[in-house]
């Protein structure tokens, strides 16, 4: 699967990009994320890519232009195994669910904002949808874009280690989230006379009960 990433600060993908199930993933071939520099369709000579906005107001806004543009290069437009994502705070929320049929398109690419905005007829015109991941401001669109692409990867075939680790965690099945885990040692002392200990039935060996206690422990809202 291919992700395309436009933003003014390209660097910022290096290093979350470069580690852990990403990088592997995409050394394995499992996933091409290419991230562009918006500057690089820019008209202005001095690579500009923002303006004043009409009607006033504070800050500064994202031109249409260079999105236009770059779209166009990347012959993401009008694309139906293509989706176009603008990273927005008045986005509609990003869920599991949401992950798991952006990892069905082909190549997913995802526009960044910065500033007080992005020009409404990128929204309009160029982008299939708007995505938030919370109810909240950011200084830009790059984490948010970072978090889309760690979700959708994890449901693209060969990304993970083992495809059974998506059937039972948290929103797998909307609102529920996944039982509590444990790990060893089977007792833990911070201090003397203090004990957290692993529920006894996760040590009973019995696979019948743990299921049990595993479905029980599932929390739903």
């Amino acid at each position: 699967m291919r992700f395309d990433i436009l933003t003014i600060f390209p660097k910022m993908f290096d290093g979350y990009f470069g580690e852990s199930i990403i990088k592997r993933a995409r050394a394995g071939k499992k996933l091409d994320i290419r991230v562009h520099d918006l500057r690089r369709w820019s008209a202005d000579k001095h690579r500009k890519v923002d303006d004043r906005p009409f009607g006033g107001g504070p800050g500064m806004v994202m031109g249409v232009g260079p999105f236009y543009r770059a779209l166009k290069f990347l012959k993401a437009l009008t694309n139906r195994s293509t989706r176009v994502i603008l990273m927005s705070a008045k986005g509609k929320r990003f869920t599991h669910a949401d992950a798991v049929r952006l990892a069905k398109y082909k190549r997913v690419v995802l526009l960044c904002g910065r500033y007080e905005g992005v020009d409404e007829r990128v929204a309009q015109h160029l982008a299939d949808e708007e995505i938030s991941i919370g109810d909240f401001v950011l200084t830009g669109g790059e984490l948010a874009a970072m978090v889309v692409v760690d979700a959708v990867a994890r449901h693209v075939p060969g990304v993970l280690g083992k495809a059974e680790s998506l059937k039972e965690e948290s929103h797998a099945e909307e609102g529920v989230t996944e039982y509590p885990q444990y790990t060893r040692p089977e007792v833990f002392s911070p201090k003397r006379g203090v004990k957290w200990s692993v529920p006894n039935v996760l040590m009973s060996g019995d696979h019948k009960k743990i299921a049990e206690w595993r479905n029980m422990q599932r929390r739903c809202g």
